[in-house]
């Protein structure tokens, strides 16, 4: 089809390069690990944060939603999501935040059709 994905399951802070990598691409596959940076000390289940751990937060100034937001790829979405980021609940305000911004939320079985739209 000629469409292009690029695939980031661990992106801490984006680089230029990186950046001009995403810009690039049709299909964004990236890193959807935390909502907050230090979510794994709220959860009390982690003692370092997501950007220790090599991971951008999805919230807050410069997060994954801001990166996204420049972003004109037809598909943005969230991988390898950590079992305490709140978007893995459909009904959260997080969830509706990502939707108001066009980012979607893998899931386990999930098929990507790479057909251009006409």
């Amino acid at each position: 089809s000629g469409e292009t994905v690029m695939y980031a399951p661990g992106l801490g802070q984006p680089d230029e390069q990186i950046l001009q990598w995403m810009r690039k691409a049709d299909t964004l596959l990236v890193d959807g690990t935390v909502w907050h940076d230090d979510e794994m000390l709220r959860c009390e289940v982690g003692t370092r944060t997501g950007q220790e751990m090599g991971h951008l937060a999805q919230s807050g100034p410069g997060g994954m939603i801001d990166v996204l937001d420049t972003m004109p790829a037809r598909r943005k979405i969230l991988i390898h999501i950590n079992n305490t980021n709140p978007i893995l609940n459909e009904d959260s305000p997080e969830r509706a935040v990502l939707a108001r911004h066009g980012i979607e939320v893998s899931f386990d079985g999930m098929h990507l059709d790479m057909e251009v739209p006409s």
